[in-house]
Order: structure tokens, then sequence, then C-alpha cells
């Protein structure tokens, strides 16, 4: 029966593990035969001493008395001295733990129980498990207390339970090494699985520029993209995750931590439709035709595999939770979150800004999870006032102006900046308003760049300047097209605008010269 644990337990025990074994009645999932098999074989084999070292550590044994003799162990590994018996001993005898080892014939014992050292690999993979049973146990009694305590916010719980979980796992999980030959073979299948295939590799961003950078969004990838308000992150967001799952049926998460789910709706609705924001708010009535057009254009729209979460101060674990369980039952492709500065994390050093911990924080996790799940992450940050201070630079900003942390530069694998000069007063003609540029500014797999858009306020949507792309069409030499037949002058005429699936971004700028 379980007890109630808001007052002092019966069984109160230094671990979790042992209160619940005791409550139930079962014996904690621990091997003590293999476990003193290990420290014996580290203390007669140099080389179980340096697998020991990379797979385990003090709390992959559950023995009090071999805590601290593992602790011995890895102190003289790390001291670059020798480890055998008599080096251990002393190790502990000057730590002041000998006694708690169990004395020299304890030690001496040890050595005398080992099995073939060619077993310790298996060893080590059972206490791996027994690791991980352990701490998933502690983590559900950390969460069975909490659950029980009335002062707990449920918030808290539902937060922080399924972060408890994960860590048990995966803070038990290594990755071993693997020879050159294997990354190379699966790198050499990838090349195979995409020759003859021209395209993309990635997610497209519906930007034939940005993407002829890219190659699309990469799987495993963070890409922040920074701004100062009002210059159109949102928007731009938007363009890219409707482009995503509307134009090729990917399906995308976009995490709206400012925004409600009906005002993005909106703005989807003025990009679909091109009606006026007059319209679309209730300032001008629709016509009977309009309506029929309105429906007609929204009807792709409602069959996007395109989910909205809204949740503010959405905290970095329930983002993580979300994103895999997104990934998991809807198969989700790339996710975009608007905006980073807005999530929520728990600081625990109390030194240094417990702002620029918490986006150091949320920064990591972001990377963490899009590695995890292998998709990219795009998120969405502000920038501080330094584009805008800093003089003869056009307001153009630069990788140390996002807001609150380096992490995120230091994090992403791409950062991009829109700038509008005109918007921000650096530009008095009056067509220069509405032009933004996207800035690449750092891309760790490929090149910088700069990309002309206009931003058309009306429908909440970005588009290409048209001189982007033909300006290299025609640069191309009449000599390299003539005899290419129908296909390469095609290509010599194509639009930006052309919204034909048949446009290889990479064929078109490779080897241009202009990014």
């Amino acid at each position: 029966m379980i007890k109630d644990y808001k007052t002092k337990r019966k069984y109160e025990s230094p671990d979790g593990v042992g209160a619940v074994a005791k409550e139930i009645g079962n014996r904690p999932p621990y091997a003590p035969e293999v476990e003193e098999a290990v420290i014996g074989a580290m203390m007669l084999d140099e080389d179980c001493v340096y697998q020991g070292m990379e797979f385990l550590d003090e709390k992959s044994f559950y023995s009090r008395k071999l805590r601290p003799v593992f602790a011995a162990i890895r102190k003289l590994f790390g001291a670059k001295e020798a480890v055998d018996l008599a080096t251990v001993a002393e190790r502990l005898r000057r730590d002041g733990t000998l006694e708690d080892a169990g004395g020299t014939a304890a030690l001496s014992a040890l050595t005398q129980n080992v099995g073939s050292a060619a077993n310790f690999e298996y060893y080590v993979k059972i206490l791996q498990q027994k690791t991980i049973q352990r701490d998933l146990i502690d983590a559900s009694y950390e969460i069975l207390k909490n659950a029980f305590d009335e002062t707990c916010q449920v918030e808290e719980l539902m937060r922080d339970a399924p972060q408890k979980v994960i860590r048990a796992v995966e803070g038990n999980l290594r990755s071993d090494y693997v020879p050159v030959s294997d990354a190379v073979n699966r790198s050499l299948l990838r090349l195979q699985a995409i020759q003859g295939n021209r395209g993309l590799t990635g997610v497209p961003s519906g930007f034939p520029s940005l993407d002829a950078i890219t190659m699309g969004w990469q799987p495993g990838n963070l890409i922040v993209i920074g701004a100062r308000p009002s210059v159109g992150k949102t928007a731009f967001a938007l363009n890219m995750a409707r482009n995503a799952a509307l134009d090729h049926g990917i399906p995308t998460a976009f995490f709206s931590l400012e925004m409600t789910d009906t005002e993005l709706a909106d703005r989807l609705i003025a990009g679909e439709s091109g009606f006026s924001p007059a319209k679309l708010k209730g300032k001008v009535d629709l016509l009977p035709e309009e309506w029929g057009r309105l429906e007609n254009s929204l009807t792709t729209l409602v069959k996007a595999p395109l989910y909205i979460d809204e949740t503010s101060a959405l905290h970095i674990n329930e983002f993580r939770a979300k994103a895999i369980r997104l990934h998991r039952e809807k198969g989700i492709r790339i996710i975009f979150v608007d905006y980073l500065q807005l999530m929520e994390a728990t600081v625990t050093s109390p030194s240094g800004s417990a702002q620029v911990q918490k986006i150091t924080e949320i920064s990591k996790q972001l990377k963490a999870t899009a590695k995890e799940l292998m998709i990219p992450i795009i998120a969405l940050s502000q920038l501080n006032r330094n584009p805008t201070l800093r003089p003869g630079s056009n307001g153009e900003p630069q990788l140390n102006d996002l807001k609150d942390s380096g992490s995120i530069e230091q994090d992403a694998d791409i950062v991009i900046f829109l700038h509008r000069p005109g918007l921000l007063g650096f530009s008095e003609e009056p067509d220069d308003f509405f032009k933004t540029e996207i800035l690449i500014k750092k891309n760790r797999a490929g090149e910088l760049g700069r990309i002309t858009t206009r931003f058309h306020g009306d429908q909440v949507r970005f588009t290409e300047e048209k001189t982007d792309l033909l300006a290299f069409a025609e640069k191309i030499p009449e000599s390299e097209i003539q005899g290419q037949g129908q296909e390469a002058k095609r290509k010599q005429t194509w639009s930006p605008f052309d919204m034909g699936t048949s446009f290889n971004p990479v064929d078109e700028f490779e080897n241009s010269g202009r990014i």
C-alpha cells in the first residue's frame, strides 16, 4: 500500500531505490557479483581500466563499499598513476575511505574473484542496464512524491516528470567510437542515394535563392533567424512553414509563444486569399462572390499538415516532450519556434546573469532536440539595439547582436538576419520601406549570402526580387547554352515566380559566382 508521502516515511532511505524496494518488498536491481568482478578486473588489467573509465561512474555501483573504490581508481587514472591493489589501497587510505571499502582484506578478495577479462565488456553492459533501472525507479519515486505533495503545482509536475525519465535514460547512454571506415561507408551510401537527384536534400524554404545556398534545411540543424522588432520575423517564418506544409506536404510544427493560433490563421488566410486586411478584419464586408473565392483559396490550407502550438512561456523541457510526441505521432519533419527569448528554462547556477543562463540552456536544448529527432529546428530570436546605434553600418546586424547570450551564435548551424534599412530609417527611398534583405551570416556547411526580398504587408508574405535570379540568367554566355536544346533555353528564361516543381536551385546557381 502506498504511504502518505507528505509526511516522514517509515522506510526513509538515502536513495529512492532502497525506499521503494522496501515498500514493495522487492530487491533493488543490481548485480553484486558483477560489480565485484568489474572492480577486481580494473585492479588487475590496464585495458579494463580504460573501458571502465569510458562507460562507468560511481553510480554504476550500487554497493556502498565499491563506490569509493571506483572513485579511487578514477583519481589514479586522472593523475596518470598505475592502478593496482597497492595503489588503490593507498589512495583510499589518503582519502580516508579505506575502512568504508572494507579494508585491504576486502580489496584483496576482489582481485581473487575475477573471471575472464574477456568478459569485461559484457559485465559493463550489465552494470549499465542495472543503473538505468535504478535511475528510472529513482525518477518515478520523485514523481510519486511530488504528485502526493499538495503544494506542488500540476504544471510543474507535467513539465518536470517527462524530463526526469528522459534524464534517467540518457544519462546512462554513451556513444561508442566508430572506425573512420564505417563513417566513410555511410557517407558513400548517402552520396549514392542522392545521385541523379539534383534537387534539395533538406526541407525547402520556398525561397529559391535561399535554397540554393542551404540545399534546404538539413536534418539535425538549428537555424536561428534574428531581427529587430516589427521587421517581419514571424511573417517570414510563417511563410516558410506554409511553403513546407502546403507546397510540399511536409508535416510542420509551429510553436508560437507570442501570437495566438487564430492570429496566425488570419495571416495564413491573408496570404492565401489575397484579400486586404480591411476585409479580413471586418472593416469592409466581403461580397457574395468573394466568399466563394475565399473558400476556394483555403481548400488546400485546411488540409495542410501544419500544427500550431500557442503555449505562452513554454518551458524548454515541455517543448522537447511536445516535439518528441509530434515527431512520433504526426511525423513532423521541421519545427519553428517564435521566439526563443520567450521560452523558459530552469536555472540552477546562482552565478552570472539568470537571463543569460536561461537563454544558454534553451539554445543548447534546441540544438540537442534537433539532433535527437534528426529534423531542422528554426528558432526566431530578438536582437539588441546595437545595429541601430552602430555608426556607418546602415543598421545591418552582426552575430554578436543576438540578444542575451553568445551561446545562440555558438549552437546555431545557420544564422540568418532580416534587415529592412528603410523601416529602420537608413534609407529615404519610398520603395526601400518594404525591401528586406536576408543576410546569411553563419553557415557551418556552406556559403554566406545576401538575398533581396520584398515584404507585401497586405498579404503578410515575402517574395524574392526578380532581379535576384534573372540577373544571373543574363550573365550566362550564349556559347554555353547553344546546342543545349530547349532545356537550356528554359533555364535561361526561368522566372523566380514560376511555381513549377522542375526548378532546381543548384542547377541555376552552381558556379554562378553569386554566392
